[in-house]
């Protein structure tokens, strides 16, 4: 690179600064938080899968700024808001991941794949064996994807906006991009910027949340050795179609969601080992990897700076938080029905950020009591957590498609 080309570099910088100051400094700060999502994310303290491409994906969209030829400043990573045939053509010419964004995201089949990978990593034998507690509790972790609804709506937003950033109380990824994407499509991407930002908080934040919350010595508490009942392949797989079928008469709208969520689980308990492999490997993975990217390429300086982005920023926050509380008050009610034999810990679970709040859960108790093990309770829990996200998802789409 020669003394001209440096100098042409600074010289668009510094036009970059002078036309527009806040979007040049944001910009600044999403590339810093950019790196400051990779660092955590490899060192453990957020989630990685995510953390890191979501990472490089705000450092890429905000740094590479282009001059267009009609004189606007711009990127060549995606244009989401793009409604013209003429204009989305011209894009996928140049835009190089206009077409996975169009082709994935715009109609929610990212959220889909995503959720046939997570459906095979489901034991829904875990359901089975505690049905009513892991629904109960899974129901109490609901608490920030109801209440945060009227607030939000007391705040200004519109009932199908209030509903989608509610939905990030659920901590499911899929579900918020998909409710946002049939109800919020003016603010899809920044709702779900907000809401896989905020999911690595569910790693982070939540033992902080457990431990002011909830005392040492119940912490501590050892659950009962005994082992889970034993569930059959063939009766996990029939609680798959009929809860599936069930939901999907319910809930027509969020059918895709429920159809690729039980079709994972029931290629795992069909026993079919290819696609079990692939569905939890290669198409996981890899639309793990294509999410993050995409979403931190969405992580634009003029999308940040949207006057509504501030409120969803709180109220996406908020929804975490009371779904954490409601999930330590039904930890807290099962200590009490159980006659305090119950760790009030594993309450948390039920927030479905699957295995996340699990892992989390346990690291916690371990602290306290090194023996103590609530994996098997906890699991059932967090994968009830997943239903009951999905169902709320199916009541706002379906109630609220054409409220105002």
């Amino acid at each position: 690179m020669d003394t001209q080309q440096l100098l042409q570099i600074f010289q668009g910088i510094g036009t970059l600064v002078a036309s527009s100051p806040l979007i040049a400094f944001t910009r600044l700060g999403l590339m810093a938080l950019g790196m400051l999502m990779i660092y955590l994310g490899h060192k453990k303290v957020l989630e990685a899968l995510l953390m890191i491409p979501m990472g490089f994906g705000m450092i890429a969209v905000n740094a590479g700024v282009v001059f267009l030829p009609d004189g606007k400043l711009g990127t060549l990573f995606v244009d989401p808001m793009v409604t013209d045939p003429t204009a989305l053509i011209g894009v996928l010419q140049i835009d190089f991941l206009q077409p996975i964004y169009t082709f994935m995201f715009s109609n929610g089949l990212i959220a889909c794949l995503v959720f046939m990978g997570i459906g095979v990593l489901l034991d829904v034998g875990y359901i089975i064996a505690r049905p009513i507690e892991s629904m109960f509790l899974a129901l109490c972790a609901e608490l920030g994807t109801i209440l945060t609804f009227p607030i939000a709506v007391s705040m200004g937003l519109s009932y199908q906006d209030a509903a989608s950033i509610s939905m990030v109380g659920g901590a499911d990824g899929p579900m918020v991009l998909y409710t946002s994407l049939i109800l919020s499509k003016a603010l899809f991407v920044p709702i779900s910027v907000v809401a896989y930002l905020y999911l690595g908080l569910t790693y982070g934040g939540y033992p902080y949340l457990i431990r002011l919350l909830i005392p040492k010595e119940l912490r501590g508490i050892a659950m009962p050795s005994r082992p889970t009942p034993q569930v059959s392949a063939g009766k996990k797989l029939l609680f798959a179609v009929v809860t599936c079928a069930a939901l999907c008469l319910l809930f027509p709208v969020a059918s895709p969601l429920f159809f690729s969520l039980f079709l994972g689980v029931g290629v795992r308990e069909a026993g079919m080992e290819k696609f079990t492999e692939f569905l939890s490997g290669p198409l996981l993975y890899g639309s793990t990897l294509i999410l993050g990217l995409m979403l931190g390429a969405l992580c634009e300086a003029s999308t940040i700076l949207n006057p509504k982005v501030f409120i969803l920023l709180i109220l996406g926050i908020l929804s975490l938080l009371l779904s954490g509380i409601g999930g330590i008050l039904g930890g807290y009610l099962m200590y009490l029905f159980r006659d305090k034999q119950y760790n009030p810990v594993i309450g948390i679970a039920g927030v479905s950020c699957v295995p996340t709040t699990v892992k989390v859960a346990q690291k916690v108790v371990s602290q306290a009591n090194p023996m103590a093990n609530i994996v098997s309770y906890a699991l059932g829990a967090n994968i009830s957590g997943v239903i009951t996200s999905a169902i709320i998802t199916g009541l706002y789409v379906t109630l609220i498609s054409n409220m105002k």
